[in-house]
This record gives C-alpha cells, sequence and structure tokens, in this order.
C-alpha cells in the first residue's frame, strides 16, 4: 500500500493506493495557517488514520510547495512560507519512524500523469501547473528528474521567450525580477492582462466566458495568453522534446488551449524545414486526474524502483 499527502496551502490531503492505483481510502483537512508544528501533527495523524481504516501500513510520500534543498535537508521556494527553512522531510520521519519522500507538488503531478494517467508509457513527460502559480515537472523513462539543485521543471521563473517590446519589461515577480513566464501565464497574470485593457478585474472563468460571449476585449486577452503559452511551451520543447505536456492547475479547465496552443507553437520551435511544413509532434493533453494528480504522485513516489533522480 502507498500513501500519498498534498500538502497545500488550503488543504491536506491524503489517499492510500493499491499496487494497481486504485484509491483504498482518502481524507482531507483544513491546512492550519501559518503553523509548521500543527501541519506536522496534521500529515502524522492523516497517516495513522488511513492505515488504522485500512489495517495496514504503508510507504509515505509527500507533495509539498517548495523543494527539499540537497545541502541542508530543508523546504525551500515554498509559498506557504511557514515551511521554508523547515526540516519537514526529517520531522515527518521522526513522527512517523519511517521514511518518507517529499517532491515538488508539480513534480508529483507529472509523475502522476506519467505513470498511470494521461501521459501514460510516454518517454519523456513534461507536466505543467498554470494556477495561482506556474509550476512544472519533468519525468524521463518513468523517473522524476529532481536536479542537482532540486527545481528541475522550474520554467515559470525563466523569462517570457521572444519577448515582444509591448510586453517589456514586463510585470514584477514575486522572485525579484520580472517578466518571468508565471506573470504572464499565471491564473493572475491573464486577470492583469484583462484588466489593464478593460478597466476591470475579472477572473479566468468569467474572462473565458466573456470571451464566448463575444467581448473583443476578452477575446483578445486568450489571444495574447494563447501566444504566450505557445512561446513558453515551445521552448521546453526546443530543450526537452518531451512527447507529452500535460497541463495542470486551475486554467487546465480551458479546452480551447489544446487546440490553439500546438498550432502556434510550431513557428518558435526549432525545425531546418520552412515554418509549418514539419509537425510539432509533441502532443498537449489535460490531466487524467486533474486535482488529484499530486496527492496520487506522492504516493508513486515509491514504486518497484526509485522514481526520483
Amino acid at each position: 500500500m502507498r500513501i500519498g499527502v498534498d500538502l497545500g496551502g488550503t488543504k491536506i490531503e491524503a489517499i492510500a493506493l493499491d499496487g494497481q492505483g486504485e484509491i483504498l481510502a482518502r481524507q482531507r483537512v483544513a491546512t492550519p495557517a501559518g503553523d509548521y508544528a500543527a501541519t506536522l501533527r496534521v500529515i502524522t495523524e492523516l497517516v495513522l488514520s488511513l492505515e488504522r481504516t485500512l489495517g495496514q501500513n504503508g510507504s509515505v510520500g509527500i507533495a509539498t510547495p517548495g523543494a527539499i534543498a540537497p545541502d541542508t535537508g530543508r523546504l525551500k521556494n515554498a509559498n506557504s512560507v511557514c515551511l521554508n527553512g523547515q526540516p519537514l522531510q526529517t520531522d515527518l520521519e521522526t513522527a512517523l519512524q519511517r521514511s518518507v519522500r517529499l517532491a515538488n507538488d508539480a513534480d508529483c503531478f507529472a509523475l502522476s500523469e506519467a505513470t498511470d494517467g494521461a501521459a501514460a508509457g510516454a518517454l519523456v513527460v513534461f507536466g505543467v501547473i498554470v494556477g495561482t502559480g506556474t509550476g512544472g515537472g519533468i519525468v524521463i523513462n518513468g523517473q522524476l528528474l529532481r536536479g542537482a539543485n532540486a527545481i528541475a521543471g522550474e520554467w515559470g521563473h525563466n523569462p517570457l521567450p521572444w519577448v515582444r517590446p509591448e510586453e517589456l519589461p514586463g510585470p514584477e515577480c514575486y522572485c525579484g525580477r520580472r517578466g518571468c513566464i508565471e506573470t504572464f501565464l499565471s491564473g493572475p497574470g491573464l486577470a492583469q492582462d484583462y484588466a489593464a485593457v478593460a478597466g476591470e478585474l475579472q477572473d479566468v472563468t468569467q474572462i473565458v466566458s466573456l470571451a464566448e460571449a463575444g467581448n473583443a476585449v476578452a477575446e483578445a486577452s486568450l489571444q495574447r495568453y494563447e501566444q504566450r503559452m505557445a512561446r513558453a511551451l515551445a521552448a521546453v520543447i526546443n530543450l526537452l522534446d518531451p512527447e507529452v505536456i500535460v497541463l495542470g492547475g486551475g486554467l487546465c479547465n480551458v479546452a480551447r488551449w489544446y487546440r490553439t496552443v500546438p498550432a502556434l507553437w510550431g513557428e518558435f520551435v526549432f525545425s531546418t524545414e520552412a515554418a509549418g511544413d514539419e509537425p510539432v509532434r509533441t502532443r498537449l493533453v489535460p490531466p487524467k486526474y486533474g486535482d488529484s494528480s499530486g496527492v496520487r504522485g506522492a504516493a508513486w513516489l515509491w514504486g518497484e524502483s526509485d522514481k526520483i533522480t
């Protein structure tokens, strides 16, 4: 039995999977806001509660915001700031009296979809999170790529490629730079792009609805987003050449992305052929498991062989 825990900013979800990936049990509770000690207690109790319910022990994997710093073993880059600098893995292993595996939530999303989700069987998979922020994970031959600095896949904090004059210098990013991909392609980034022209702030769902109803400002905003997404993912294709890119996060539910973005990225994908003469074989697909992919991927951190490199 494999237990996965998704440590989110507002909720902590835990599931138990059998060897075939079927869910045996699931529990979800609110995240203790800003309280590291309470977060540890909640995760521990969720794991033990699942084991009591099912009458067996399991391996434990945790999907976290941020990542474990290789040199210190402490969490870094988490937007839940109470976790930063904390020895989360060590503390959980002490509390549960067993080894625990941790990976970034975007990495867990990618691993889930590559293991038995929308990209099952693909050799190279890039999993993308587009929601409140942006993130990414890379799975190669079924193994999650962590990287020397534990930041593999963090495409959101690269500059938007093939930037246009009107996009400079780019919005400010919380990382301290300007013009990061995240500032354009996150949900807040799309909302701000629309508001800059319309003069009012709307959420993504409303912007899409307005565009479908014929609102020209909303439609233009979505087209700018699609163009930027195409450029950003073309840079990923040029670097990794993945068979499949899976979109996750709140914006993955916009159906038009899967048609419009691949139609645009060919202009930027490297080819010696004239633009449009050689098809890009990479597929852009929605996730099979939606917002459950993170917690499933945490469970899949334990498999027949080590799934992290």
